[in-house]
């Protein structure tokens, strides 16, 4: 059975510890090594890798520390020369071509952000379950049959990001960023209507923006949409 712990889910930094029971797993060491450490207890050595989507610092912040706690981390190329890390631990992936990691076998997909190849991930374990995990991108174009847990990023809405342009709050430019590197609250939907939810247990919101997102609104809109138990970590 999978179990997942949001350890931090923001601009400010994101980490995320999935098990199927057997095999826990880091997505994303975007937060300081001791917050992390706390976080697991200080059972460091139970985690059998380290899944990263891209290099900015919200998403591998202390991936040197995990590096050195002996803890393999998994990455694209593009990420892995854009880091400028040369480590033994370090293992570049590649998209669609599967790899495992103790009882996961783990698909890398290409995603669309601001940066040099940045991937999600399909984690399926061995009771057929299966976990997408896709953050920092602003189109999925694949669909996931069989899917049993989503994590994704739901970072603003349109709506609250035009208000706070014309309240002066949020910069013109940023419009733009956003919608070429963030997953917003209508494309989420458009993602869950392209996809068959019918295995689906939980939705993890990911990432929400700190100015341009409303928690109990996201939260709501998906639960109606999908008919499924929602999170959003804080």
């Amino acid at each position: 059975m999978i179990e997942i712990t949001a350890i931090a889910s923001s601009s400010k930094g994101n980490c995320y510890r999935v098990t199927d029971g057997t095999t826990p797993l880091l997505l994303e060491c975007g937060i300081n090594y001791r917050e992390i450490q706390k976080a697991l207890n200080f059972r460091m050595s139970e985690v059998a890798g380290c899944l990263v989507t891209h290099e900015h610092g919200d998403h591998c912040k202390s991936i040197k520390d995990v590096l050195k706690a002996g803890i393999n981390v998994y990455a694209s190329r593009g990420t892995v020369e854009a880091l400028g890390i040369n480590h033994h631990r370090i293992n570049p992936v590649v998209a669609k071509k599967p790899f495992k990691i103790g009882t996961w076998t783990i698909l890398p997909f290409d995603v669309q952000h601001d940066v040099s190849e940045p991937y999600g991930f399909l984690l399926a374990n061995q009771n057929g379950e299966k976990l997408l995990f896709a953050t920092d991108t602003y189109y999925i174009r694949y669909k996931f049959p069989g899917l049993s847990h989503i994590m994704i990023e739901c970072n603003y809405s349109m709506e609250i990001l035009k208000e706070n342009i014309i309240a002066g709050k949020v910069p013109k430019v940023m419009r733009k960023r956003l919608m070429q590197s963030h997953f917003s609250l209508e494309n989420v939907k458009d993602f869950f209507k392209a996809n068959d939810l019918s295995k689906v247990q939980e939705i993890w919101l990911l990432h929400l923006s700190d100015n341009n997102s409303d928690e109990q609104k996201f939260k709501r809109e998906i639960m109606e949409l999908t008919g499924k138990v929602v999170y959003v970590p804080g």
